[in-house]
């Protein structure tokens, strides 16, 4: 497997990765402007030049994964024996500058319920680089023919008719993003108990203040606690934006999912 290949599986393997670029060398180096490798928590395809730098490359990148930031390094290395990294020294003669790109694994947004929210959110997330898991248990909520507009964006879509679906909830990765937003809210219910049960970064549920009293009391009845429950955000949306058109309540949904999902990267 060659470094695109690899950077192509951990995307989908939703684990995120640093690929290296030798982006400038001046005098003898062991590879070319342009070469480039990726490297994972656990593995590395491609070569930027072995030995030496090579392993400080590999440190640093893992360095970065580690500390959770999507960023940009650039790392310049003197290959003569006057100069040692962590590992010893490399005597080429010249001097190489390696670029360093966190690829931050892309987030999973499942959406439960395509009705006309759930739709409009839909539309504004699929132009995010973002894995968007839509569901709905009708079918005519999710023909091709309606869906066929979503998958004209950054995101990879996936759909479902779903006729039980917090079974779908069973197949999303640690750390994902969940609205519900059916048209039935025992349908509701049980996709956010289902949801507690699982390991989400975020569950979000539709609705009043009045149907939240209701669904905080059912979950306390089937014995999650206040810290659980807790977990979920509903009403959802900025509070600030006050249209009650699905327009405006999926810009409100959205943007505060966005204002979530940044503040985990802090």
């Amino acid at each position: 497997m060659d470094w695109l290949e690899a950077a192509a599986l951990l995307r989908e393997q939703q684990e995120t990765a640093v690929l290296a670029t030798v982006a400038q060398i001046r005098g003898h180096s062991p590879r070319e402007t342009g070469a480039k490798m990726v490297i994972s928590v656990q593995d590395s395809w491609g070569t930027v030049g072995g030995g030496n730098l090579e392993a400080e490359v590999i440190d640093r990148a893992r360095e970065l994964i580690s500390s959770g930031q999507g960023t940009t390094e650039l790392m310049t290395f003197a290959l003569n024996e006057k100069v040692a990294t962590h590992h010893g020294v490399q005597c080429c003669g010249g001097e190489v500058s390696v670029l360093l790109e966190v690829l931050v694994a892309r987030r999973t947004v499942a959406i439960f319920g395509m009705g006309h929210v759930g739709y409009e959110v839909a539309h504004i997330m699929a132009r995010r680089p973002v894995n968007l898991v839509l569901t709905d248990s009708r079918p005519d909520a999710v023909t091709p023919e309606r869906m066929r507009p979503l998958f004209a964006g950054q995101a990879a879509v996936s759909v479902h008719h779903a006729p039980a679906p917090e079974l779908v909830l069973d197949d999303l990765p640690q750390g994902a993003f969940i609205l519900v937003l059916t048209h039935d809210h025992a349908e509701d219910l049980i996709l956010c108990e289902a949801a507690l049960r699982s390991q989400p970064s975020y569950i979000g549920l539709i609705g009043s203040h009045s149907k939240w009293q209701r669904f905080y009391k059912k979950l306390r009845e089937e014995g999650h606690s206040e810290e659980q429950i807790g977990r979920i955000t509903s009403p959802i949306g900025l509070s600030s934006i006050t249209g009650k058109d699905p327009a405006s309540i999926a810009i409100a949904v959205a943007a505060d999912l966005t204002i979530q999902w940044e503040s985990l990267q802090c």
